[in-house]
């Protein structure tokens, strides 16, 4: 070492060369950064108007749903096309009698006299035997299908006895009211029974029963109308109008006749007939429903009294 000379010492480091020896230079941005937050953008601009478009449909769909629900839940109206016309006894009102008569003649097969005390209702066939049941009294008869005589009586839990059908397993029976009656054929006890309402109105004087396609048809007493009637909760289905029928008998004439009161469907050649208390025809119908609006109210057309 030579004298005089100095050891040369490291550089004594400030609090500014520290940090920047500490942190790394700042990379430059690069295109590929600038990519991805543009793509991120994107996402979040066309999320929004999607989400927007998604709650849009749901909304569409559901008050499709619900407008379908209520035209499929509202009350139909039927009119009618006479497809033929039939004689029909206008004095098997006067007295109470049980007849099997030829369709195209009106010409009486067979026939069985109830007593004279009894007016007889509701007559519906089930199997080889028919149910029957009369006004003013809760006791019933049943007959042989081949040759109308008289098996036995019964006894049934309705008020009266107006209706009966069958849709080939039980009984549906009406008593004037507005209830609709399900009763067991071998006990001939009520199992259930549903009031008849036209939405929030409870409809009474259900009469005249008949079982046709799964609903149950009935005439309401005192009206040229009938409803159609859900077995299962009463609620009416529709209402067949047949005002025109009684009109075109009074015009031709006949102003003796009385209310509509008789439904028959023949469910092998889906034919359905009609006819009234003293009537002198029985009428063939094909229903036609009503697309435009009513011709008045139906409280008008079928005046339910309540």
């Amino acid at each position: 070492m030579a004298v005089g000379s100095r050891r040369r010492g490291k550089p004594r480091r400030t609090s500014a060369d520290t940090t920047m020896a500490s942190s790394p230079p700042p990379r430059p941005r690069t295109a590929a950064a600038t990519a991805s937050r543009h793509r991120s953008f994107w996402r979040r601009g066309i999320s929004i108007p999607f989400v927007l478009i998604f709650v849009c449909v749901l909304l569409l769909i559901n008050l499709a749903w619900k407008l379908t629900a209520s035209i499929v839940s509202s009350p139909r109206f039927y009119s009618f096309d006479i497809v033929d016309e039939f004689p029909h006894d206008p004095g098997a009102f006067t007295q109470s009698s049980v007849r099997q008569v030829l369709l195209q003649t009106g010409k009486v097969q067979s026939y069985y006299a109830m007593d004279g005390s009894v007016f007889g209702e509701g007559l519906t066939l089930l199997g080889e035997r028919l149910f029957q049941v009369a006004w003013l009294t809760k006791t019933g008869f049943i007959y042989d299908r081949h040759n109308l005589s008289k098996h036995e009586n019964f006894v049934h839990q309705m008020q009266d006895g107006w209706g009966l059908a069958t849709d080939g397993k039980v009984l549906f029976g009406s008593d004037g009211s507005s209830t609709l009656y399900q009763i067991d054929p071998l006990t001939l006890k009520v199992t259930r029974m549903v009031t008849v309402r036209y939405g929030d109105l409870e409809i009474p004087y259900v009469n005249e029963l008949e079982y046709v396609s799964g609903e149950v048809w009935a005439n309401i007493w005192q009206t040229d109308c009938i409803a159609r009637i859900s077995q299962k909760d009463g609620t009416v289905l529709g209402w067949i109008l047949l005002n025109e029928l009684r009109e075109g008998l009074l015009r031709s004439g006949h102003t003796d006749i009385d209310v509509l009161n008789g439904i028959a469907w023949d469910e092998g050649k889906n034919r359905l007939f009609v006819t009234g208390k003293l009537w002198p025809k029985l009428y063939e119908i094909k229903l036609r429903p009503i697309r435009g609006p009513l011709k008045g109210s139906i409280e008008d057309l079928c005046p339910i009294k309540t």
